[in-house]
């Protein structure tokens, strides 16, 4: 499970569009860019969103040699929709100031512009979307670092804990619309027997559509890759363990209305 530009760069023309058109047929990205700041979206994807999201297809191209902890599990949520509520929001940040140099002297002509970026509401969307899948009472909380948007924690009941890392992502705009993100996750599953690592891959293509039912649709891809500290890391070498492919529907939330003072 993944917990769905600042310093970012784009990827290849065309490299994630094809990467998708390729599953299962996967190899590690090595295109992705070291994560700085947070991820940047479009602005037509602003706002609270139901979110529908279906296990349509998953592979485990090493089995039987090698199998991740729960695929056979996932297996069980094939066609199987899943709803939860994510959003979108704004945030605003110091632009760097342009430095205007006048007889030997470098004066800042403007060191309080800022940018407004949309960008995942990580904490929000992560919970809802940990919850659906493992259950309201089973998970206790999100907290992102307060100091990087790209580190965050899921805390579970039991003193178990999931603790989830961006290390690099990459971003790409086609001809025909869409928005196409990928995120590679550094994480470390903590409380069991013993600690778990791994590595996974998120790649999802977003397309805004001329209805509002659904809004937006969504093909996604989460690939899990083996650790170094796995014993099977080296037979492994760059292929993943696990594939799973999501169709994500984006409906316009119906929130309460907000009560007048």
């Amino acid at each position: 499970m993944v917990l769905l530009l600042l310093g970012s760069g784009d990827a290849k023309a065309g490299e994630l569009s094809q990467r998708l058109a390729n599953f299962p047929q996967w190899e590690k990205l090595t295109s992705v860019q070291s994560a700085s700041g947070d991820l940047i979206y479009p602005e037509w994807m602003a706002g609270t969103w139901q979110v529908t999201s279906t296990l349509v297809d998953l592979a485990a191209p090493l089995a039987p040699d090698i199998v991740t902890p729960g695929f056979e599990g996932n297996r069980r949520q094939l066609n199987q929709p899943m709803s939860f509520l994510v959003r979108f929001i704004k945030e605003r940040y110091l632009r760097r100031a342009t430095p205007t140099p006048v007889t030997g002297l470098k004066l800042f002509s403007r060191i309080d512009n800022k940018l407004a970026i949309l960008v995942a509401d990580r904490a929000f969307n992560s919970l809802n979307l940990a919850k659906a899948y493992l259950g309201d009472k089973a998970v206790l909380s999100v907290k992102v670092d307060p100091d990087s948007p790209n580190r965050q924690i899921t805390f579970l009941r039991g003193e178990r804990q999931l603790v989830s890392i961006v290390t690099a992502r990459a971003t790409e705009s086609t001809s025909d619309g869409k928005f196409i993100t990928t995120e590679v996750f550094q994480q470390l599953f903590k409380g069991g027997s013993y600690p778990y690592f791994n590595s996974v891959e998120s790649t999802t293509a977003y397309q805004l559509l001329s209805t509002s039912n659904p809004a937006i649709e969504a093909d996604q891809v989460t690939a899990v890759y083996l650790s170094p500290q796995d014993p099977d890391y080296f037979a492994a070498g760059s292929r993943p363990v696990a594939l799973y492919r999501y169709r994500l529907e984006f409906f316009p939330a119906e929130l309460p209305a907000t009560p007048k003072e």
